[in-house]
């Protein structure tokens, strides 16, 4: 079924109505109709009279319904930008979009929750405006080109061709997806548009005055989502925390070498994938507002089955496994380096194959050149690799001619920064070799070379990882001065210092927030009858000390100001008072820092941060040695 690309909502006091805008008059017309008070939804209802209070507006796809203390909500696509084509179909963006209510009594709210119904909302806006999502209405945006290729169900719908890995809206879109299974003469395919979150970016590129398309995609997994310190390691199905599929596209008009081609007229297209994500192991760093919070590898029974489902899952999508492990293998990272190595070895699978390449160590004092030493190590296995390469015709048939046949899955301890660098020098390495291929690059050429292309190609990996790395650890992410200019800087050094000290506000004192709003789109459900978890339940006491600090602060301050004599006795013992309760003060707020971190609210971690006071504790019955699973 194709799916609607601009749609009339009707909004009535009753119901919601969307009416695909049809760009063929002859072609049957359809709308669904939405009752506001029961939620209910059908298919091609009878119009009905049109009332003079009735709003309509053009959007452009339903994102989907979530359901909160005052009823359901419709989340819906009002703007979008284009930012790219491949093939016949367009590549958006979400630009703008709203959640409308479809209750308009609020269910008779109490006061508390009127406040808490506001909370909600805000934690859904503040994930919608995170600028992540895109879409397509006929290019299959949760799939590789490869895996589309290979795809025996084309003639299905969309929505039930996407990878669910990547389907960020799949929990929203319910709603419409079990209507559709549970009514066979109920279809609303053509209303069940798969999002996806992460990054794209298309760029229009010409070497040796032969144009082609650049574009990279990163999609990101709805599986174990959120933040930096609050989503780590594996769960029970093998799914890892902060993981990204990363796909790296050239477009061309086929035959431009001047060879035969296949398909005259079409296009030619390759792409290569690289994978990220957190080390496949039950661990955690609970945050305790030091710097370096401390590392806990958890002793879980069930890690080797864990960490095997995850690369059974792997193999499953990508095929045998080039492992590049780039934390340190000293300091507190180490021991995570031990457990990765311990793993792989119970594990013993010919087509994963491990590396760990320290990077810190062996890149240290700026000798970043030496990352190349990866694409020694792996030089046979990636050749062997490959990558995908099809042309396409005018008429959308398609011939691939190779394959890819394995998959570099890197990660750090974040699988950020480190993470993107190497991701980047192993695209580049790839780059050349397709360009070369179709002959946009001579046999002995490099893109380097080319200083417009080169500028490109390195700001798109650049902005590629500052936006995985905002998502996760709410910065943009450290060493990409090395990749938008090849060189580590002094300059870059310094952005990568004030980028660490927001990250450190941020992960201690603000994620807990952000957290929360990955869960609430992705998997908590709302009780209307149960407790109000947002509510901040730690003693006044406790909350209450920081303000003592800072009004120790303005004492310490003042006393040290506006006296004309700042040196009586008075004003010294003043000061002297305030200085030692600010010293006290200090003190017991760095030994209890667990009591001062922004923890998540609505899915408690399956950690018990050591604590005296029991108001703080999360649940022991409730909590499980590793991390929370979806």
């Amino acid at each position: 079924m194709t799916m609607h690309t601009s749609i009339k909502l009707y909004t009535s006091a009753d119901t919601f109505t969307l009416e695909p805008i049809q760009s063929d008059a002859s072609a049957p017309s359809e709308n669904v109709v939405i009752q506001r008070g029961s939620g209910q939804v059908h298919l091609n209802s009878p119009a009905t009279k049109v009332s003079s209070d009735e709003e309509v507006m053009t959007i452009y796809g339903v994102i989907g319904f979530i359901r909160l203390l005052a009823g359901e909500y419709m989340v819906v696509i009002t703007e979008r930008t284009k930012i790219g084509r491949i093939g016949e179909h367009d590549i958006f963006k979400v630009k703008d979009y709203k959640v409308l209510p479809l209750s308009r009594n609020s269910l008779a709210l109490t006061e508390a929750q009127v406040a808490e119904e506001a909370s909600y909302l805000s934690l859904l806006h503040s994930h919608l405006q995170s600028g992540l999502f895109h879409f397509s209405y006929g290019y299959e945006l949760t799939h590789t080109l490869q895996r589309q290729s290979e795809m025996k169900c084309s003639a299905l719908p969309i929505w039930e061709r996407a990878d669910e890995r990547f389907f960020w809206n799949r929990r929203l879109q319910s709603k419409f997806i079990d209507h559709t299974t549970a009514n066979k003469d109920q279809d609303l395919s053509g209303f069940i548009l798969p999002v996806v979150n992460g990054f794209a970016e298309f760029k229009s590129a010409e070497i040796n005055k032969k144009p082609f398309t650049f574009a990279l995609f990163s999609r990101r997994s709805r599986h174990r989502a959120g933040t930096r310190y609050f989503s780590r390691g594996v769960d029970a199905k093998g799914n890892v925390s902060n993981f990204n599929e990363t796909e790296q596209i050239v477009i061309a008009d086929a035959g431009q070498d001047g060879t035969a081609s296949a398909l005259p007229g079409g296009q030619i297209i390759l792409s290569h994938v690289q994978t990220r994500g957190s080390i496949p192991i039950y661990w955690t760093q609970i945050n305790n507002i030091k710097y370096t919070p401390k590392l806990q590898i958890f002793d879980n029974p069930e890690t080797e089955n864990s960490f095997r489902k995850h690369f059974e899952v792997q193999k499953e999508f990508y095929g045998p496994q080039l492992v590049i492990n780039l934390i340190n293998k000293k300091g507190y990272e180490g021991p995570m380096g031990v457990a990765f190595q311990k793993h792989v070895d119970i594990l013993n699978d010919p087509e994963v194959k491990y590396h760990h390449f320290d990077f810190h160590h062996e890149c240290s004092k700026m000798k970043w050149h030496r990352v190349s030493l990866l694409l020694d190590h792996f030089h046979e296995e990636l050749v062997s690799q490959g990558y995908f390469k099809a042309e396409i015709g005018k008429d959308g048939a398609e011939k691939v001619s190779q394959k890819q046949t394995s998959v570099v899955r890197t990660n750090c301890m974040d699988c950020l920064d480190r993470t993107n660098v190497v991701q980047s020098v192993v695209s580049r390495w790839v780059l050349n070799r397709q360009l070369r291929e179709i002959g946009i690059l001579g046999a002995d050429d490099k893109f380097e070379n080319f200083a417009q292309f080169e500028f490109l190609f390195r700001n798109v990996w650049a902005d590629n990882a500052d936006v995985v790395s905002c998502a996760y650890s709410g910065t943009g992410a450290l060493k990409t001065d090395f990749t938008r200019t090849g060189n580590r800087t002094k300059a870059g050094a310094l952005q990568d210092l004030q980028n660490s000290i927001v990250r450190y506000v941020k992960n201690n004192f603000l994620d807990g927030a952000r957290q929360d709003a990955y869960d609430l789109f992705l998997l908590y459900e709302v009780d209307a009858k149960g407790s109000y978890p947002l509510v901040d339940s730690r003693p006044l006491q406790i909350k209450a000390l920081p303000a003592v600090v800072l009004i120790g602060i303005t004492m310490l301050f003042a006393a040290v100001t506006l006296p004309e004599d700042t040196l009586s006795t008075m004003v010294i013992l003043f000061a002297s008072f305030w200085l030692a309760v600010i010293t006290y003060v200090f003190k017991f707020i760095v030994a209890n820092g667990t009591h001062y971190v922004n923890w998540p609210k609505l899915v408690p971690l399956h950690y018990v941060p050591t604590s005296k006071f029991e108001g703080l504790r999360t649940d022991p019955a409730k909590a499980s040695v590793g991390l929370k699973n979806e």
